[in-house]
């Protein structure tokens, strides 16, 4: 027989057990195609390109069935996130130069699943129709330029590599350097161009401009703004086995800048409202979507 104790021991033992099976998380729900429905997608606030890629991938996702979420937040939090699975996936990463320090130090625990745009890059872009074609042209056509560069914000790195390299490299420091904020620069080479005037403004791909404006870039013999990067899709530590037919997806995803370009001058310069990108993504897929059926193919 047994004592009050082991009885006691044993009420305890299965009270237990029962509390700790009420508490277990419940299982994520599969898709037919084997990945989790509910779906996190990291989205660093202000980087238009991961802002358009991951809109672009929400639509389509949450038209096969998935729950997708967006979430945005400032860089480092998302390469911590994504090791500790807080996020599944980020759009955005810039190597390899501008987040080559994160995957640095978080790069054991995060997939990368490929780059889909190679031609993100810093640049001097000018009117389609400028008569120069080279940075090296610049200094000596200044004046059709009213000796003016337009520029973005004073501590952007764009600003920091044109003043410390670009000037001086290509002899500009006849130019008048103007910096303010991007939507200023915009404004002003939107007022330019519809004018039918010159204007020299730093830019970069992929940016909207491109899609927007009648815009060219010089071409930048010496190197001085920096080669091109590639813009990788990471995956946090259980993203290939929680996800493995988007993993798929997303390692053949391509997106070209012109196509981008596109893309964000839909959602970001079309008269949308607010951050509800939605009914402008959905336009863009309708006008593009032997494109759009084909990253899930």
């Amino acid at each position: 027989m047994k004592t009050r104790s082991a009885l006691t021991l044993t009420a305890l033992g299965a009270a237990t057990l029962l509390a700790l099976t009420g508490c277990a998380a419940p299982e994520a729900e599969v898709l037919e195609n084997g990945d989790q429905k509910d779906l996190t997608i990291a989205v660093f606030n202000g980087w238009d390109e991961g802002v358009a890629a991951s809109e672009l991938w929400k639509a389509i996702l949450d038209e096969k069935g998935y729950n997708v979420t967006l979430e945005y937040a400032d860089v480092a939090p998302v390469y911590t996130g994504l090791t500790t699975d807080d996020y599944d996936v980020v759009l955005d990463t810039w190597l390899p130069i501008t987040h080559a320090s994160y995957i640095e130090k978080y790069g054991d625990d995060l997939v990368d699943l490929g780059a889909w745009n190679t031609e993100a890059k810093l640049t001097i872009a000018v009117n389609e129709d400028a008569p120069i074609d080279s940075l090296e042209e610049l200094a000596d056509n200044a004046e059709l330029f009213g000796n003016r560069l337009v520029g973005i914000e004073p501590g952007a790195g764009l600003t920091e590599v044109t003043t410390d390299a670009v000037i001086p490299g290509y002899k500009l420091e006849g130019m008048e350097y103007l910096t303010s904020s991007t939507p200023a620069m915009l404004s002003e080479l939107k007022a330019a161009t519809k004018a039918g005037e010159n204007i020299a403004v730093t830019l970069w791909q992929p940016h909207w401009a491109y899609d927007a404006f009648p815009v060219k870039d010089l071409a930048d013999p010496q190197g001085l703004l920096g080669a091109a990067e590639g813009v990788h899709s990471f995956g946090g530590k259980s993203f290939e086995a929680n996800f493995p037919t988007l993993s798929g997806w997303l390692k053949d995803f391509t997106l070209d800048s012109k196509q981008l370009a596109s893309l964000e001058n839909a959602m970001f310069n079309s008269g949308g409202s607010g951050s509800d990108y939605a009914p402008a993504v959905a336009d863009w897929i309708s006008a593009n979507q032997d494109y759009v059926d084909s990253l899930t193919k």
